[in-house]
């Protein structure tokens, strides 16, 4: 099997430590800057990892404040 896309995969990161209780609702998470960093790719990489969790409804972004778990989770596995 394919390896998974790095964009993929650093979703499915932030999404088991928001299912884990890691990060918690209304938690800010690292900067765009910090998450290129921590993970070796390019800020467009980062962007698309959490534009699908955006859309799945794990976070949500404050234009020019952050991005942030969501209040209300999608169908986490252990809520």
């Amino acid at each position: 099997m394919p390896a998974k896309a790095k964009w993929a995969q650093i979703a499915d990161q932030i999404r088991e430590q928001i299912a884990s209780g890691a990060l918690a609702p209304g938690e800010k998470l690292p900067s765009t800057a910090q998450m290129k960093e921590k993970h070796g790719v390019s800020q467009v990489v980062v962007r698309q990892a959490v534009l699908v969790l955006q859309t799945q409804g794990w976070v949500e972004g404050v234009p020019g404040v952050g991005v942030f778990v969501a209040e209300e989770l999608p169908n986490a596995p252990d809520r």
